[in-house]
Formats: structure tokens, C-alpha cells, sequence
């Protein structure tokens, strides 16, 4: 049962991760063009999309790696 709650506070921190990342480069892209109100929600959904895939990614792996134990 803690090993479900370690997966879901990971899927928890690389959301966040990912926000911060998508908030940062959606902020740089804006202030380059001068469109900041255009760049930093798409910066912010490419980051969120980017911590699912992610995520999905590395509990797909720990499941084989768990499952030949």
C-alpha cells in the first residue's frame, strides 16, 4: 500500500516539476517575442503534458522491473 502512495507523490512532484519547467520556458519564449500573454500558458500546457508523459513513462518501467522480483 506505501509503495501506491510513493508512485501517486512522484506522479504529484513531476506535475509540479513539470509546471515550473513549461512556466519558465513559456516566460523566456514570451519576453524574446514580446508576447508573454500568448508563450506562458502554452509553455505551461506543454510542461503538464510533458510531466504525464513523462511519468506514465518511468511507472510503465518500474512495473517490469518490480514484476521480475
Amino acid at each position: 500500500m506505501n509503495e501506491n502512495n510513493n508512485k501517486k507523490g512522484n506522479n504529484k512532484s513531476s506535475l509540479v516539476i513539470g509546471m515550473c519547467i513549461g512556466i519558465a520556458i513559456g516566460t523566456a519564449v514570451g519576453v524574446a517575442t514580446k508576447n508573454i500573454g500568448l508563450w506562458l500558458p502554452i509553455g505551461l500546457a506543454t510542461g503538464i503534458s510533458l510531466s504525464f508523459a513523462i511519468g506514465h513513462n518511468i511507472d510503465d518501467n518500474g512495473d517490469d522491473e518490480t514484476g521480475d522480483q
